[in-house]
């Protein structure tokens, strides 16, 4: 589904995002063309140089395709760096200046790269918290969607009935019964962030390490969840749109552990600064993310088989924000 070029772009963050022989500095073209829509060209951003980048999971590629198609749209120059490997790496591409502009988890900002322990439930208060915060790192945050991909647990549909499990209280107390009855599917990052797995489970009051894990890739574990014999339990993203085309039961977060994953524009305070017509145009884009919205994005392409890159032109064509271009 991606494009070998883009996975040794990534390849390359992951080991330095120093070294500039992989095209951090430049990125590749954007993948399709796109002309004016309701974005019409914009003077500030004529020809302003820009690179886009993104995570590496579907949502946030097709994110940033969305980013790239809105801003040419606007009349930048814009150069795709997306699908880059982990949170981490794509945090420290921007913070390096290698990536301009990307869209980024609110929750994912403010406990895993800010370090506070605890969330703000409230989604305003969240981002506002969050901008303030995070300007001293050089990064400014603008026009939150609405969109909120926090984690949680999913299962089948079979286990849900021979368990009764429905929130993570029941979850917890299977865990501190019978621990290996919550045998749980996990990813790399879930498995040791305090806004994942260790948090929930010192939220909920049960020791994480009595309960066997499988660490796996995030599309494995939606299938194993839904065929149950690998996985019991699975982490997914509440936006995913294998949680719905697969019947998984996502478990109830009955103490609201999870923080709010609020999709949010953010942007190198430089090329804010220089660039303000970043937000205006990013704005009526972040305002039509909606939970529905993006779940169906992410089940065409993991569900249907499609390619990220047509999956936002086409939402974007429809949204009216671009026409299609001449590929």
């Amino acid at each position: 589904m991606r494009q070998t070029t883009r996975r040794l772009i990534a390849l390359c963050v992951v080991v330095t995002t120093a070294v500039t022989g992989c095209g951090l500095q430049s990125g590749s073209a954007v993948p399709l063309s796109v002309e004016p829509g309701s974005i019409q060209p914009v003077p500030g951003l004529e020809g302003a140089k820009l690179i886009v980048g993104s995570k590496e999971f579907t949502e946030q590629v097709i994110l940033g395709y969305i980013l790239e198609f809105g801003l040419v749209a606007a009349g930048a120059d814009v150069r795709d760096l997306t699908n880059i490997s982990g949170s981490n790496s794509t945090r420290q591409a921007m913070v390096s200046g290698q990536v301009d502009v990307t869209y980024e988890y609110t929750g994912t900002a403010w406990i895993n790269f800010l370090g506070n322990e605890t969330a703000i439930p409230d989604a305003t208060g969240q981002f506002e918290a969050l901008r303030d915060q995070d300007a001293a790192n050089g990064l400014t945050w603008v026009n939150p969607a609405p969109m909120d991909n926090t984690y949680a647990l999913a299962m089948n549909q079979a286990t849900a009935d021979s368990t009764g499990i429905k929130t993570l209280s029941d979850y917890a107390a299977l865990a501190r019964t019978d621990p290996a009855a919550a045998q749980t599917c996990v990813e790399t990052e879930f498995n040791s962030r305090q806004d994942g797995f260790p948090g929930m489970a010192a939220a909920y009051g049960f020791d994480p390490n009595v309960v066997p894990r499988q660490v796996l890739q995030g599309g494995i574990i939606y299938q194993a969840t839904a065929d149950g014999s690998q996985c019991t339990f699975g982490e997914v993203f509440t936006t995913d749109g294998r949680i719905k085309g697969l019947n998984l039961t996502v478990i109830e977060d009955d103490k609201s552990f999870f923080p709010r994953y609020n999709a949010t524009v953010v942007i190198r305070t430089p090329i804010a600064d220089e660039y303000p017509e970043i937000a205006e145009v990013t704005g009526p884009i972040s305002a039509a993310l909606t939970n529905d919205e993006i779940t169906e994005l992410n089940r065409q392409v993991d569900i249907d088989g499609r390619e990220p890159a047509d999956v936002a032109r086409d939402w974007m064509v429809k949204q009216g924000f671009v026409t299609v271009g001449s590929d």
